[in-house]
């Protein structure tokens, strides 16, 4: 058994090779930048008014303004500001050349072809040539997460195709015999296969490509033909269930029968110790246990950022720091724990887990509390870090 700190190394320093392809930019929604952007314009590339108002010069100290022309966003003035003059402008036009204020419409009353103020103007309220981004300027780096920030920050510098990392193509297999389809009729022994739909949401929140799942009985030649199928085509494989200690647990011997080198059998983690990585050239392969919180819990510690890796990004989670509500104790502490939680205005409060089969605690949680090696009690009032999920 390895630390979550080793098994973490071992998969940051496994060999990735993400390959890279061309979008256009409203296709560009949470994927991976392959390249530097380096901007070609100024943002704005002019001095653009940011009120509906009237350009003046700020120095100007007279009571009356000839309103000389009205400028729309999307036109360009026709004429220059002198003293005693103004340009009636709304919010994106561009500001007339001597003007350096504007004016905003609530202080001011226009009668006749004349502008006069009625109250007193602070602020400049124009949006200066290069002011958001200069020309020459990086705007983002390589390896950026395209939230719908960014796609708006590429399509304000006129991006129309770019250049991002391709998803990789994730394959899942849920074993055991027990498991049903949703939808089918249940047996007494039987229970529905949840794994193969929480790890399909979770992999196509990650940006990865899901290219199926399927449900496997334990039983060695069905799993083997079910593995050798889907390494067939996609990069990275996900087998749930079949990798502990039990009678009828035969992944971690089926992958080395197939020529896969296992880097990590169990982690010193709290739920999820039977976790499994192993490569093959350039395929990856995880085995996880099958308890439903267990399945969701290693995913977002190592099968999350992994993937991130394959599109090149280092992903490193927002960490919510909280008051601890109550105490939280434990008797057993050679792994680390983690547990579902719920953070609300800086607290943190411990929710009803009756352990990794118990997935309906997930529901009332938005993040996962982890408590330390070694470590038995943490004291209500203590700050904590939480993970988001």
């Amino acid at each position: 058994m390895i630390l979550f700190e080793e098994a973490q190394k071992i998969l940051n320093k496994t060999p990735v090779q993400p390959e890279t392809e061309g979008v256009k930019s409203d296709e560009t929604l949470d994927r991976i930048l392959a390249q530097d952007i380096v901007s070609k314009i100024n943002v704005p590339h002019f001095n653009k008014s940011a009120m509906d108002g009237y350009a003046v010069i700020s120095k100007d100290r007279s009571k009356e303004f000839k309103v000389i022309e009205t400028i729309p966003a999307g036109k360009v003035p026709q004429k220059k500001v002198h003293l005693g003059e103004c340009a009636k402008i709304m919010t994106g036009g561009i500001v007339p050349e001597a003007a350096d204020q504007v004016i905003k419409k609530e202080l001011t009353v226009e009668e006749d072809g004349t502008m006069r103020m009625n109250g007193k103007e602070k602020n400049k309220n124009v949006c200066l040539v290069g002011e958001d981004v200069k020309k020459g300027d990086r705007v983002l780096k390589k390896g950026t997460l395209l939230r719908t920030q960014e796609v708006g920050v590429l399509a304000s510098l006129g991006l129309d195709q770019l250049k991002v990392y391709k998803k990789p193509q994730a394959g899942i297999i849920s074993t055991g015999s027990e498991l049903v389809s949703p939808g089918k009729s249940i047996a007494p022994s039987q229970i529905y296969d949840s794994n193969s739909y929480s790890l399909s949401a979770q992999v196509l929140k990650s940006g990865a490509n899901l290219l199926g799942h399927k449900m496997v009985l334990d039983d060695p030649d069905k799993i083997k033909k079910a593995v050798t199928d889907f390494m067939g085509f996609c990069d990275v494989l996900l087998i749930s269930g079949g990798v502990s200690m039990g009678d009828f647990d035969y992944v971690p011997s089926i992958l080395k029968k197939l020529g896969f080198t296992l880097h990590f059998e169990k982690v010193a983690i709290k739920p999820g110790k039977p976790t499994v990585f192993g490569t093959k050239d350039h395929q990856f392969v995880f085995g996880i246990p099958g308890n439903p919180v267990s399945t969701f819990v290693v995913f977002e510690l190592f099968i999350r950022p992994f993937l991130y890796r394959m599109m090149g990004h280092t992903y490193e989670p927002f960490l919510m720091t909280g008051v601890l509500k109550e105490k939280i104790q434990r008797r057993k502490t050679k792994r680390a724990s983690y547990i579902p939680v719920e953070y609300k205005q800086g607290f943190i409060k411990k929710l009803p887990y009756h352990g990794s089969a118990h997935i309906h605690a997930l529901t009332r949680a938005n993040g996962l509390l982890c408590i330390p090696r070694g470590v038995k009690e943490i004291k209500a009032g203590r700050k904590v870090h939480v993970r988001p999920i």
